[in-house]
């Protein structure tokens, strides 16, 4: 059984990628990394580390004198739970057109459609 992934913010995702990317961090870690992207302030960027923990989308290790932050859902589970999220939301809940949508949009490469149609034919066995 697949958890339920609470929805997070584009802004979340930034502080989420920092920790998918090496945890635990320190809150000072996390801000240190971000601010080398960005030009949030410190306090915004623990106010996400905070949301994050409410939302329980995070966690805080709390055994040592520096706490550090450490996700509770992997990379993948979050991208497939905002995938699921935008279908619902924009295709009416049919992955089948919004496949189409992405496909007629998109040019892909002979290689990218050798890899799409593998991918197809293995899903249909």
């Amino acid at each position: 059984m697949t958890r339920k992934v609470p929805s997070i913010s584009q802004s979340e995702w930034e502080v989420m990628k920092m920790l998918w990317g090496n945890a635990p961090q320190t809150a000072n870690e996390v801000i240190a990394s971000i601010r080398e992207q960005t030009d949030w302030s410190p306090k915004t960027i623990r106010t996400l580390l905070d949301r994050l923990t409410k939302k329980e989308v995070i966690d805080v290790n709390k055994e040592k004198k520096v706490y550090t932050f450490f996700p509770l859902y992997s990379e993948d589970e979050c991208q497939r739970a905002e995938t699921q999220s935008l279908i619902k939301k924009i295709h009416g809940g049919t992955m089948k057109s919004m496949l189409i949508q992405f496909i007629e949009e998109d040019s892909f490469s002979e290689e990218e459609i050798q890899e799409l149609r593998s991918i197809l034919d293995k899903k249909g066995k």
